[in-house]
């Protein structure tokens, strides 16, 4: 099965790459973006065959490796 991670910044940590993205927009003339929020979206394909296992698993690869859970939140979406 596989799994879809989104790891983002928590609400409150400055988001220095998506502050340079809101700027490059509006230096391009999309001067109504007034936020960005930048993130990254991990495809996992695991062996497990069960719903809760591969999710049980992706929790698991988060909290260790995938994000930083200090300044960091993740989702999890089984596919």
């Amino acid at each position: 099965m596989k799994a879809r991670v989104t790891v983002m910044l928590k609400a409150g940590v400055l988001d220095v790459q998506g502050e340079a993205v809101r700027f490059a927009l509006g230096t391009l003339g999309f001067g109504g973006v007034t936020g960005v929020r930048q993130g990254k979206v991990i495809e996992l394909d695991l062996a497990e065959n069960d719903r809760g296992a591969v999710e049980t698993s992706a929790k698991a690869m988060c909290e260790k490796l995938l994000a930083n859970t200090v300044i960091e939140g993740y989702s999890i979406e089984v596919l």
